[in-house]
């Protein structure tokens, strides 16, 4: 294992070839065309980003450690000249399982238990050319969506060093909000790739599970990057003839690049309160001016309000949690300290249930009846979504003829240690979990001046201690990115990129249309 102090930048991170902005300021679109066709080296590329990264990483916190591997798999990369992703380097995420270094999760009992072999995603983004070279910090045990732990410490926002970066993939996150990397891998449980995208302003996917590969129950491995080009360029790798003969139980369905190029107007669901947390101000406007840019560019926009969320928060997320006690959890922490970030969240877990029930029943004139429950049951989390629940939303979908659906993200980001404190407020992103549907965010707006002083006015959906946290927990937020959700049915994961790259499109145009004047 490396440590990211021992890797000196002038020891072997600079490289005399090409202007290292040049290269950092270039797109993945851009930068894989110049690598193809030899007007950059991968030799130039890599040391670029690896002394961008270490200097990213001196001021954010944001990595683990770097992956020397990457420098004997450099030295034979024209082997893999062919490869969608050749000559790229990519992040991955600490869960992340890469030969020989450990997959701490954050938690001290998982030091120094090197994976035995590279994961097969790590396999086939090598096989593609890509170069994993550095792993990204996470919260202490990935139950969480803010970003510290024991071992490694507290990750910074890229944007606010007052803002945690979200979690559980907060180090990719951060790392690439910083200009380190230019394409990660992270895994999202109920919105681990989301939030952290939300937060630091970039675009993160949220495959259907199993389109990549099934690692846990209803969790999936995606990718996050600063252009939802790049994410779809990362699926197209990825799923190939090599991922499909490694895993024989990924369905061998290839990218669809005619569904991602299409053109056709799109039927697009929306709602704007979930009606179990309310919004912040800028999540709102966020999503109202990303609604008023689709209508203009010819796609039909239709009202959607999904059935029953807090039936599915309360009965589906809370009451698959701690399913045997809270003990896994629980055991990940012997032997060492519980992180800040992560204390709030832990401490009901190791309480007897007879006392959460009382503390439940001592919290409901204060909280709403239903979120009393989480803190009567602790973490969220859930079992297999019934199916039901299922049937529920889709035959609601199909009476609305949608094609996708748009929806608040989560936002913008948190001061730190609040998410431990406000598990309830992941409605927005655990919901598309729970369904399985594909979904990503685009970053579409900043908090504004006007935001802030609306959240001075911010009272919930139900005015209780949750409403009043969050309030606190955004607050200070000016100049923060604000992004909006896409989603779309099980396996229409090209379909939800296309929506996603259609919201970019719009959104920059606007922007150049302001910055010229022509509003």
């Amino acid at each position: 294992m490396c440590s990211l102090l021992s890797v000196h930048t002038s020891s072997f991170c600079q490289h005399p070839e090409t202007d290292p902005d040049l290269i950092l300021s270039l797109s993945l679109a851009d930068l894989s065309k110049r690598l193809k066709d030899g007007t950059l080296t991968p030799q130039a590329v890599f040391h670029s980003y690896l002394g961008k990264t270490l200097e990213v990483n001196g001021r954010l916190n944001c990595c683990t450690e770097i992956l020397l591997e990457s420098l004997d798999q450099l030295e034979n990369i024209d082997t893999c000249k062919d490869g969608l992703l050749y000559g790229i380097p990519v992040s991955i995420k600490d869960n992340m399982a890469y030969k020989g270094h450990d997959s701490t999760c954050g938690v001290l009992c998982k030091l120094d238990l090197p994976a035995p072999d590279d994961s097969v995603l790590v396999k086939v983004l090598k096989r593609q050319g890509a170069i994993p070279f550095v792993k990204t910090n996470v919260p202490q045990s990935m139950l969480n969506f803010d970003c510290g732990n024991p071992i490694y410490g507290h990750t910074l926002n890229p944007h606010n060093h007052q803002k945690t970066p979200g979690g559980s993939s907060g180090g990719e996150g951060a790392l690439i909000g910083g200009g380190g990397s230019i394409l990660g891998l992270g895994s999202d449980i109920g919105g681990s790739i989301r939030i952290p995208a939300s937060f630091c302003g970039i675009c993160g996917f949220k495959p259907t599970v199993n389109r990549l590969r099934c690692v846990h129950m209803l969790s999936s491995l995606g990718p996050l990057a600063k252009d939802v080009d790049s994410l779809a360029l990362f699926m197209q790798a990825l799923l190939c003839d090599y991922m499909f003969t490694l895993d024989p139980t990924v369905p061998p369905i290839p990218f669809n690049q005619q569904v991602y190029q299409s053109g056709k107007p799109l039927r697009i669901g929306y709602y704007e309160n979930d009606g179990y947390a309310m919004p912040s101000p800028s999540m709102s406007r966020a999503l109202r001016e990303t609604k008023v840019l689709l209508e203009r560019a010819g796609h039909t926009l239709v009202p959607f309000s999904p059935p029953r969320v807090a039936y599915a928060m309360h009965e589906l997320v809370v009451k698959g949690i701690a399913a045997d006690g809270c003990a896994t959890i629980l055991g990940h922490m012997k032997g060492g300290p519980v992180d800040p970030c992560l204390q709030a969240q832990i401490t009901p877990y190791s309480l007897p249930q007879g006392l959460k029930k009382i503390f439940s029943i001592l919290l409901k004139p204060i909280v709403s009846a239903g979120q009393s429950h989480i803190v009567q049951n602790g973490l969220l989390c859930f079992c297999l979504c019934p199916k039901d629940y299922c049937n529920e939303v889709m035959a609601e979908w199909r009476r609305c003829e949608l094609d996708v659906l748009l929806c608040p993200m989560i936002g913008p980001a948190y001061n730190h240690n609040y998410p431990a404190k406000l598990t309830s407020t992941v409605s927005y992103t655990i919901l598309y979990n729970l369904l399985n549907f594909p979904a990503g965010v685009v970053p579409v707006t900043t908090v504004t001046a006007e935001d802030e002083e609306e959240l001075r006015h911010y009272v919930g959906n139900y005015e209780d201690l949750w409403d009043k946290l969050y309030k606190k927990a955004v607050c200070d937020g000016e100049g923060l990115p604000v992004a909006v959700q896409c989603v779309s049915l099980p396996w229409q994961d090209e379909l939800c990129l296309r929506f996603m790259r259609e919201v970019e499109r719009l959104v920059r145009e606007e922007e150049r249309r302001r910055s010229e004047g022509l509003e």
